[in-house]
């Protein structure tokens, strides 16, 4: 079922300002382990926050005391900034954090959001305030919120803290689901429950820290330190203005380097292909975990660049696929 048909058609979204976290144990009791559950919503609350920036809203967040039945926890978020503008974005804010909790990893965030953000803007309540005199204003509006809404599946931040969130329910047992309810500032309902059950916990959780390497195909890094003998040792050297210990795995030029073709001096130079491993880390912040030279393009003696066997290998290459696209493009267009 879409993020749109879980949304209470009788109850103005505009009026959305509520959040409420709901746990059900899979006993009668109403309390929780305060360490799994302050670590939930230190990561609720991250969510939050980076949702809130993305949309320009500045925000305070204040919560009201615990309800029974299960455990039920609520986040009401208040804007700053006293406008009818803000009061949307707070609305978007609010509903969006449903949906990123509900939607897997698996799923696109941004598809279901869209719905959602479509319902916002078609609410009889915004209609007639377009009528009055806020119709340029909320179309500008709209359009922002689109434009941001498209970034929202890649957010890394939201997709460790979204990860962490169930990381920690699925270490805890008691918990047998949980769900998320939008509510207005009175407690009346503006969705229905958005549940997601323990079996599916797993569905929202990284598999890996890793991220998508970086991967620069002529990265120039001046030689401080290379390695001269057998073992897992890394090279040093200066890459953008950083020092930076690095892994040389090509097997071509160590070869170079043992057989004495190649010698280093103050300043010595290669032009290489290197990839940049980076990871996540609980924060949800990039990190650099490490620097690998797959291949020497050339190096360099006296600032004159001596082509390796391997980058001339790889740019002859490059040339015959030029080539062959040109070829094959010629010929598409000779028998139009």
């Amino acid at each position: 079922m879409s993020l749109l048909l879980l949304l209470n058609q009788n109850q103005s979204i505009l009026n959305a300002n509520t959040l409420e976290l709901h746990y059900y144990f899979k006993d009668e009791s109403h309390t929780m382990d305060a360490f799994v559950q302050n670590k939930c919503e230190y990561d609720l609350l991250g969510v939050i926050k980076e949702i809130a920036s993305i949309y320009n809203v500045d925000v305070i967040i204040e919560t009201e005391p615990l309800a029974n039945g299960g455990l039920r926890r609520w986040f009401k978020i208040i804007s700053k900034e006293e406008s009818k503008k803000a009061t949307i974005r707070i609305a978007i804010v609010v509903s969006l954090i449903t949906g990123v909790f509900i939607t897997p990893i698996t799923s696109s965030i941004e598809t279901a959001t869209k719905k959602l953000i479509e319902r916002i803007f078609e609410d009889p309540e915004l209609k007639n305030l377009e009528k009055e005199k806020l119709k340029l204003e909320i179309e500008n509006l709209r359009q922002d919120i689109n434009e941001k809404n498209q970034g929202l599946q890649q957010n890394i931040l939201i997709k460790r803290k979204r990860s962490n969130f169930y990381e920690s329910l699925e270490r805890y047992p008691k918990v047998n689901q949980v769900s998320f309810l939008i509510k207005d500032e009175y407690k009346k309902d503006i969705s229905y429950h958005n549940e997601v059950l323990r079996e599916n916990f797993k569905d929202f959780v990284l598999i890996s820290d890793d991220l998508e390497p970086i991967k620069i195909e002529n990265a120039i890094i001046e030689i401080i330190s290379p390695v001269l003998k057998e073992g897992i040792y890394k090279w040093m050297g200066i890459y953008n203005g950083s020092i930076i210990p690095f892994n040389m795995k090509s097997i071509e030029f160590k070869n170079l380097v043992k057989s004495g073709t190649v010698q280093f001096k103050n300043g010595t130079s290669i032009d290489c292909y290197l990839e940049i491993r980076k990871k996540i880390d609980n924060e949800g912040f990039e990190k650099v975990v490490g620097y690998d030279v797959f291949r020497v393009n050339n190096y360099f003696e006296n600032e004159k660049p001596i082509e390796t066997p391997e980058g001339r290998h790889h740019r002859q290459k490059k040339e015959a696929d030029k080539r062959q696209l040109g070829f094959d493009f010629l010929a598409s267009s000779t028998q139009d």
